[in-house]
């Protein structure tokens, strides 16, 4: 089995730059010089941020997170860490230390106290293996695989206590429209905001123009310099910056091959040339930090009878889009009863299935791909938006074909209903989840989001859209029979919520 999985992922052709490389030795040496000089900084012109005014934290914040770790707070770390993650240079997981605490404890401490008063560790912790995991299937060119990161499992633990720490203030400094990666934002607000600002031009009938940029390879470009400066600026101390400097200046990394690495290279990090005076902005960015817009993957989507798209997309360098589209992964302007978009959903499945379908699974196989893949591939889009009954039905069925299917993928006679399947196991059934309930529940997270939110900037979007009531628990009704209508379709799930949460009220003042 295993030499078998080994054969379907190895890599036997890969394109660099134009040039196709077949033999493994030329594949491994073609991609450690590739990522060598995307790694690489280059001299050039960097822009001066010292003007800029940057939100920042109070010194005494800034003190908070320099003071010496406990054994309490790295101990949690530890545990609170994944422990079957794939193995790092050094071959431990992190099982091994979470198992072995008590043993190594003293060692561990000992390796948090002397980065805390020397700003250093020993440089093999922060060695990396890079793999290539491909986007898509069938891929061959290098920018179609996504490079991943195998750390050793102990500068694990240090990263985990520094971003604990990190977490706790990062908020105070970042602009509300990152709706990602920091605490108590969610990446699907920025799908909701964009939406319900496409939905108020369409309404309204204005005219207006989306540009989507792509930043290329946005973790491999940062120039580290850059971040330093802007931490600074943030009111970030010595010694803080000192430890992140010291946590990305060591790193070694190794591109693995088919298994086998490429040889350790020194991480550093580069530039991009002039373009047209319109994206002066994001040139002057991009000469700041170091990140490069890919415009082959950006582009301009007219809302309305944009006039002139065609040459600003020309002068820009970038392609004409239209809606609707995908943002974030997501559909953008699509109307709110569409079953269309939907459909790489339903792709996604039966390419899943197709896979499996060649395999002789048991049932009890079948019950655990349902429950632990299958039914998590629609919950993403089922965040935000309604899922039709005919899509329902059809992906359902999807489920029932491969709960019952024979052993070659054959269909075979569903023996029980499927209602009596979704119910709990307590009532007989096999608890998988009904996709209507279980979208109406992702659907319903979002009124008590909006009602416990105060000032996120996707409910300043809405309450401008729409107006508040019940001293801002929630928006009036939203009207209209057309457009794209996301909050539309989430209001619909506010009865049932105020109702249950009245009933708890009144329980819980009796």
């Amino acid at each position: 089995m295993a030499n078998a999985r080994r054969r379907v992922n190895a890599m036997v052709k890969i394109k660099i730059n134009g040039v196709r490389f077949t033999e493994e030795q030329d594949m491994r040496e073609g991609i450690a010089n590739a990522y060598q000089q995307l790694l690489s900084e280059n001299s050039g012109w960097k822009a001066d941020i010292g003007g800029l005014l940057l939100k920042q934290i109070s010194p005494s914040e800034a003190d908070g997170i320099e003071i010496p770790f406990s054994e309490t707070e790295i101990y949690a770390a530890l545990m609170g860490m994944n422990g079957d993650k794939a193995l790092g240079p050094d071959g431990f997981t992190v099982a091994f230390w979470q198992s072995s605490w008590e043993i190594v404890k003293e060692d561990i401490l000992g390796l948090f106290k002397e980065f805390h008063e020397q700003n250093s560790f020993i440089k093999s912790l922060n060695h990396t293996f890079l793999v290539l995991i491909p986007k898509k299937g069938g891929v061959e060119d290098l920018g179609d695989y996504r490079p991943i990161s195998l750390l050793g499992a102990l500068y694990k633990l240090l990263a985990k206590v520094l971003a604990n720490r990190l977490k706790k203030v990062i908020g105070k400094v970042i602009s509300s429209d990152q709706n990602a990666f920091i605490k108590g934002r969610q990446i699907l607000d920025g799908s909701l905001i964009a939406n319900e600002v496409v939905d108020s031009w369409q309404k309204r009938g204005e005219e207006g123009m989306v540009c989507k940029l792509d930043i290329e390879k946005v973790h491999d470009s940062i120039n580290w310099q850059f971040l330093l400066k802007v931490m600074q600026k943030m009111g970030f101390g010595s010694k803080w910056i000192g430890w992140m400097w010291n946590c990305i200046s060591t790193v070694k990394y190794s591109v693995l091959v088919n298994g086998v690495p490429t040889g350790f290279s020194q991480l550093q990090k580069g530039p991009l040339k002039g373009i047209h005076p319109w994206l002066q902005d994001m040139e002057r960015k991009r000469a700041a930090s170091g990140l490069k817009i890919n415009l082959d993957k950006s582009m301009v989507i007219p809302v309305g009878e944009v006039e002139g798209v065609l040459e600003m997309a020309a002068e820009i360098g970038c392609r004409v889009g239209q809606l609707p589209t995908v943002y974030l992964g997501l559909p953008l302007g699509t109307p709110n009863r569409a079953s269309s978009v939907w459909d790489g959903v339903e792709e996604r499945m039966r390419r899943r299935l197709a896979l499996w379908k060649r395999q002789y699974l048991s049932k009890g196989w079948r019950i655990t791909l349902i429950k632990s893949t299958l039914s998590n591939i629609p919950l993403y889009q089922m965040s935000v938006f309604r899922m039709p009954k005919s899509v329902v039905r059809r992906i359902e069925k999807l489920q029932r074909d491969f709960l019952w299917g024979g052993a070659n993928g054959g269909n075979k006679a569903h023996l029980v209903r499927w209602e009596v399947v979704c119910a709990d196991k307590e009532k007989g059934g096999l608890g998988l989840r009904k996709l209507t309930l279980l979208n109406k529940a992702l659907l319903g997270k979002w009124i008590w989001r909006f009602a416990c939110a105060k000032e996120e900037l996707w409910k300043k979007v809405l309450e401008a859209k729409y107006g508040k009531e019940e001293l801002g628990w929630r928006t009036r009704k939203a009207n209209g029979a057309f457009g794209v209508g996301v909050w539309k379709e989430i209001l619909k799930e506010s009865t049932w919520c105020w109702i249950i949460w009245g009933s708890r009220w009144e329980k819980a003042t009796e």
